[in-house]
């Protein structure tokens, strides 16, 4: 090996022999293969044969190397550095035995020349002996000038033969020369020379290189090396969601992942010529803790990644919903204290990426330190970013490469109280922590004791934190990193990283309640004035900060056991409140909240608002205007904080319009609620509305329909019947589909002769061409006919194409005219998504004769499927059920379908017997559609 460099790379091993998941023999007994590759060849003159035998050989050997390798690790699943350097051992020594032949039998030259000389590198995850069972052969061919046909003749024969082993080869051929132009301008080819690594051929050659590219390439050039390799991981965090959260993370490339672990090496190695990250612990980089907090991140994600590279049989980094599940398995997770395996796998994983962040924090401190890196203010200014006068510091602080330190660590804390007055400081001055702060702060945990956590001053510094800087995101979601929040408030440690395993959560449980502590800090902001008009009011006019606060933060700490979530969130909230300084009244408010926190939010997407019972019920239930005002700020926060696409205008609609309600009921009293009034109103406003009308057919149109029609209809889509039921025969169908903007989906209204099993032909019907039902109405007038309306969204939640209502029409003309059955027709619907399928969501189907005067309600939840409203109504058309509106809300993988009936005689099932059989009838339709669905 030539050259100064103490520890170059390009010489070294993937492996000792010792190191790998199971004997070295097993993976690849070199001395015994090539005896066999040279038996088998030695009397064969053709070289397509030669090939074919050698190829045969190894196939064999590949395969039962492999399958060695796979299980040792089923039996160790988390070893994943000795299967790494197992799987580069193997590779290795197929491709020393390819070349072998190539060089020795194919093309042999016993004297080569200069030009003749070749060195073979591995380049990439192979280059740093760090393979996953399908990950890329990365190889560079290095000659010392331009190729010779003898050279060009080896490298072909070496890549056909890998080939056919099936091998995916990712290849070049460099000059020396060409190796500095490329990895001048390309900061990606000069990463891949950083961890090079010799395989065969000559090594004067290869040592040569590493050499010039050590003098040529790399010194000198450490600061804008690293820049590169930070935008280069921005862009790629930005491409895989920005989140350390994902639902379906990307364990190579996604936040917190193995890509951000290997950049910190690269430039570790760039930097300091490391040849393993723990060296960074001598170089005062990381300390011991955290090294080892680096070391068990890579060997977790590692062991993922291989997993999942095992169970889909090809290289795979998306960690999707039926992956997680598989990989939990295979790592030993099981269920208990209520929570799936998939769950705590999850929850593990997502705290190593956490820590993955704080630990690459830390990492370009250090590097700022040093000047390699610009530093933060400097940077942004360069950027054009504006910034904002800082604030004197207090006492003890320091601004250390303009971040919030202290000055004497030890002085500091001194004072335990000094450990929350820091994030207030950061909040005050808006200075960011510098890592040595939150080093000491993580380091020293154990100050947070239950003295600390009953001291009246650090519970008042506490809720400054939330109430008094305008920012409280930032602080709670530092605080909860470096593990502050959870000892402060040890029941929050419970849900930190915590995974709730269904479509419709986009964060953890921890992120989730910060994500609903911004949304109101946002509002409070009049940042959301025009997205969110009544909650931006409600704050506006005045409301008690503090327990919408405290709410906000507590509303789901119950979350992951066995209870109820709301029942015992609702229990700690009874527990901290006094603790955090609230007032016995504020302490009971913040108590309902918690325990009622879904209850806005399951009346107005689960019940029919327009229905006086439901707002009369709910408003029972809130008593007053002020919780009233408090629960519809939390139910906003809460849903927003669901997910960026939770919102929308359909969700914010059912929510003003019950607050709406239920305010005017508790300011002007619940008997103002009822059903002759509303329709009067309803028919005064029409006739307003139809004022252009002949009194004759006014009179008709006023007289044909029963109460719940003008109780339980919007104005719009009366007007829209009237027109429609203009002239109708009997025998003529009139649909009429528009956008409604407020709601976000588009209105369908059917006005056609009745007859029995109208609702549930138009369900399939909409289907059939991919509409998802979220609000339906249907009534029969005095004089025989049906006006039925659909509210219906495309599969992604947004009002259904204008472009493709022509074809819906179309459909819905068909079934009902009987030329298409939609029970046929359904079956060959789309199937349920394989990364879909693991969610399992119990049914449950209940009865309510309480919820509404006149009719019974019945609530299906159940797991969603394509068709499922259809063969739930055709069920309850079959069992002589008349169905007056059905409720839709969607939650993920998860659906409750609430519907409004009553039986042939105009009556609620009142009956046990006829609600057991009508139940046991849903859920053989719901185990059809399972069927059907391939779930």
């Amino acid at each position: 090996m030539r050259g100064s460099d103490p520890s170059p790379p390009v010489l070294s091993e993937p492996s000792d022999a010792a190191e790998l998941i199971c004997p070295a023999s097993q993976v690849f007994d070199q001395p015994a293969i090539r005896r066999r590759i040279e038996a088998r060849i030695a009397d064969c003159a053709d070289a397509g044969e030669i090939r074919a035998h050698v190829v045969e050989i190894l196939a064999e050997v590949k395969e039962a190397g492999r399958s060695k390798i796979s299980a040792a690790f089923a039996a160790d699943p988390t070893a994943a550095r000795r299967v790494l350097r197992a799987y580069a051992y193997l590779t290795d020594g197929m491709l020393r035995e390819v070349l072998h032949v190539a060089t020795a039998k194919l093309h042999p030259t016993p004297t080569p020349t200069d030009a003749e000389r070749v060195a073979v590198m591995a380049v990439g995850g192979y280059g740093r002996g760090e393979m996953a069972p399908f990950s890329d052969v990365d190889l560079m061919f290095v000659t010392p000038w331009k190729m010779t046909a003898k050279v060009e003749s080896i490298i072909e024969s070496t890549l056909y033969m890998l080939w056919d082993l099936r091998l995916k080869v990712g290849h070049s051929s460099r000059t020396i020369k060409d190796c500095l132009r490329l990895g001048k301008d390309d900061y990606t080819i000069r990463t891949t020379f950083l961890e090079m690594r010799y395989l065969a051929g000559d090594a004067a050659l290869a040592a040569d290189l590493q050499d010039t590219l050590r003098s040529q390439l790399f010194a000198g050039t450490a600061s804008e090396f690293i820049e590169a390799k930070l935008e280069e991981r921005a862009t790629r965090h930005r491409k895989q969601g920005g989140q350390r959260y994902m639902l379906e993370p990307n364990v190579k490339e996604g936040k917190g992942g193995l890509r951000d672990l290997q950049t910190l090496y690269w430039i570790a190695k760039y930097l300091h010529g490391v040849q393993r990250a723990r060296e960074l612990v001598g170089l005062g980089v990381f300390t011991q803790e955290e090294f080892d907090a680096f070391d068990a991140a890579e060997r977790f994600q590692w062991s993922v990644r291989c997993h999942l590279h095992l169970i889909a049989g090809r290289a795979q980094d998306q960690l999707t919903f039926d992956m997680q599940v598989q990989v939990a398995d295979r790592m030993g997770y099981t269920d208990h204290d209520g929570r799936r395996a998939v769950e705590h796998f999850m929850q593990d994983y997502f705290r190593h990426a956490t820590r993955v962040g704080e630990l690459t924090r830390i990492f370009l401190t250090a590097l700022e330190a040093s000047h390699v890196k610009r530093e933060p203010g400097l940077w942004e200014l360069f950027r054009g970013r504006k910034r904002t006068r800082r604030k004197k510091l207090k006492p003890g602080y320091a601004v250390k490469q303009n971040r919030l330190s202290v000055e004497d660590e030890t002085a500091f804390l001194a004072d335990k109280l000094n450990v929350l007055r820091l994030f207030e400081e950061g909040l005050r001055t808006g200075y960011l922590l510098h890592p040595d702060a939150m080093r000491m702060v993580a380091g020293h945990l154990e100050l947070i004791d239950e003295d600390l956590r009953r001291d009246p001053e650090a519970n008042r510094i506490f809720l400054d934190l939330l109430l008094k800087h305008g920012n409280p995101e930032r602080g709670l979601r530092r605080m909860n990193e470096l593990g502050v929040l959870g000892a402060f408030i040890p029941e929050f440690a419970e849900i930190v990283a915590m995974m709730q395993f269904n479509m419709y959560h986009s964060y953890t449980v921890d992120e989730h309640t910060i994500q609903v502590v911004s949304t109101l800090a946002q509002i409070e902001r009049e940042e959301l004035i025009e997205e969110l008009p009544v909650a931006s009011r409600i704050l506006k006019s005045g409301v008690n900060r503090k327990v919408l606060y405290v709410a906000c933060l507590l509303h789901d700490i119950g979350k992951g056991r066995k209870e109820d979530h709301s029942i015992l969130g609702a229990r700690i909230a009874r527990m901290m409140c006094p603790r955090l300084g609230l007032k016995p009244a504020e302490c009971d408010t913040v108590e309902w909240l918690v325990r009622y926190h879904l209850l806005m939010s399951d009346m107005a997407q689960k019940r029919d608002i327009s229905d006086p019972r439901t707002v009369r019920d709910f408003a029972k239930a809130v008593k007053t205007r002020d919780r009233l005002d408090l629960l519809t700020v939390l139910t906003v926060c809460d849903i927003r904080g669901v997910g960026p696409h939770t919102w929308n205008n359909w969700k914010a609609t059912l929510l003003r319009g019950l607050y709406r309600a239920t305010a005017h009921a508790l300011e002007n009293g619940l008997e103002d609620l009822n059903r002759d009034k509303l329709e009067s109103e309803a028919k005064r406003a029409l006739r307003e509305a139809l004022d252009g009308w002949d009194k004759p057919e006014l009179k008709i149109e006023m007289a044909r329909h029963y109460g719940p029609y003008w109780q339980g209809l919007d104005l719009a889509s009366q007007i829209t019947f009237a027109e429609m039921l203009r002239d109708l025969g009997e025998t003529k169908i009139r649909i009429d589909t528009r956008r409604d903007t407020d709601r976000d989906a588009t209105r369908v209204c059917f006005a056609l002769a009745d007859h029995p099993g109208i609702f549930s032909r138009l369900a399939g019907a909409l289907s059939l061409v991919g509409a998802n039902v979220v609000d339906a109405r249907t009534y029969t007038s005095k004089d025989g006919f049906a006006t039925a309306v659909f509210w219906v969204q495309d599969a992604d939640g947004n009002p259904y194409e204008e472009a493709r209502l022509p074809r819906l029409r179309d459909m819905i003309g068909k079934t009902l005219k009987g030329e298409v059955v939609a029970s046929h027709a359904l079956e060959r619907r789309d199937k349920i998504k394989k990364r879909e399928r693991p969610f399992d969501v119990p049914t449950n189907i209940t009865f309510d004769n309480d919820g509404s005067e006149i009719y019974t309600i019945i609530e299906v939840d159940t797991r969603d499927r394509p068709g499922l409203l259809y063969d739930l109504t055709k069920t309850l058309a079959a069992s002589n059920i008349y169905i007056a509106s059905a409720v839709i809300a969607t939650y993920g993988a998860q659906v409750v379908d609430t519907f409004y009936v009553k039986d042939m005689f105009g009556l609620k099932l009142y009956t046990k017997s006829k609600q057991d059989s009508l139940e046991r009838k849903l859920r053989d339709a719901i185990a059809r559609v399972a069927e059907r669905a391939g779930a």
